[in-house]
């Protein structure tokens, strides 16, 4: 598993619904995550796309939705990526989904279908959540007894990897999992992913460790 360095411009055409974004932040909270989690991954998204109405070529936007705070609010956010990309102070890493997955079990529609209603109803960041998925010393318990930190699946709100494990999830590239739990690192260790990612901005020397390692199935609900 490998990372490559790539410019915006020679990825964004090869880019597709469901390929996963991956932040690494300087922000306060961002350290935060990352010490937590002992990676250099703080945030996720997930790339959407978008016709241009009546256009009648193949022109698109790729565009990114995420839970983070943006625009004045704080909850799932859909925006241009390419203005998330101009304006990011930090790492970001494409992670694109494997084809296999893509072509054998990826549901676009109930992939969109999730992720706009999201966006629509204006879900809100979930901070707790977020900060329990990432203290997961405690999850484990003699007789199968959850620990403190034990995130239960839940959808009133969503932090960041919850809100793209759900979509993978609804899309089918996943099995069932217990979303709440699943961390930004998890997530881009999830074994659904193309053998190479590619660092789009940022310091090449920040990697994601353990990339595409890992089954879903360790976070069955």
């Amino acid at each position: 598993m490998t990372m490559e360095q790539m410019r915006y411009e020679e990825a964004r055409s090869q880019m597709m619904p469901g390929d996963v974004i991956a932040f690494g932040g300087k922000g306060h909270f961002s350290e935060i995550i990352k010490f937590a989690t002992f990676s250099d991954v703080s945030h996720v998204g997930v790339i959407l796309q978008t016709k241009i109405t009546d256009d009648t070529t193949d022109r698109f936007f790729n565009q990114i939705i995420e839970s983070t705070s943006l625009n004045g609010f704080n909850g799932v956010n859909v925006s241009r990526f390419s203005d998330r990309l101009n304006s990011y102070d930090g790492e970001l890493w494409w992670l694109p989904l494997k084809d296999e997955i893509r072509q054998k079990s990826f549901n676009q529609k109930n992939f969109y279908d999730f992720l706009f209603d999201q966006a629509k109803k204006k879900i809100q960041y979930d901070m707790p959540q977020a900060i329990e998925s990432a203290l997961d010393a405690l999850d484990s318990m003699p007789a199968g007894v959850h620990g403190t930190t034990y995130n239960r699946e839940d959808f009133s709100r969503f932090f960041c990897s919850e809100l793209v494990a759900a979509g993978l999830e609804k899309a089918g590239a996943v099995g069932d999992v217990n979303t709440s739990e699943v961390t930004p690192i998890d997530l881009c260790r999830w074994n659904i992913y193309q053998d190479k990612y590619y660092l789009l901005k940022g310091n090449r020397q920040k990697k994601i460790s353990r990339f595409n390692s890992l089954s879903p199935s360790h976070w069955n609900v």
